[in-house]
């Protein structure tokens, strides 16, 4: 008989958030040039993200940025529910954002601003 360890080992959070922008960024349609400019990535580093030979530590600078695009996508889910809408929402001119959600995306306050307006609307009560 089989005994199960007591404490399984973690998964590598490096490795999890690496895997998680990476869905993310399907689900948006953001091609890998747009996760590169947003995680301020080369297209190369953004290959072997893919492939899973890079990782990325939360607490590093693209770290940081795969994190608030997490945020992001969570938060536009949630609020329109499907792929289709999502990637309509993003493409589309927003007057509350004062733009187009992709390309405010590509600076890092325009992360940031998307990421707060999303996430104060799915807050609504």
């Amino acid at each position: 008989m089989s005994r199960i360890p007591a404490r399984l080992p973690e998964p590598e959070r490096d490795a999890v958030l690496a895997k998680a922008v990476t869905r993310a960024a399907d689900q948006l349609g953001l091609s890998k040039a747009t996760l590169g400019r947003v995680l301020g990535l080369s297209q190369a580093t953004v290959t072997r993200l893919y492939q899973g030979q890079y990782r990325l530590d939360p607490g590093s600078k693209p770290g940081e940025l795969a994190l608030l695009l997490l945020r992001l996508f969570r938060s536009l889910d949630s609020i329109v529910g499907s792929t289709e809408a999502a990637r309509a929402w993003l493409a589309s001119d927003n007057a509350g954002l004062n733009g187009v959600p992709r390309e405010l995306i590509l600076e890092t306050r325009g992360l940031v601003h998307v990421t707060d307006y999303l996430d104060a609307h799915r807050a609504r009560v």
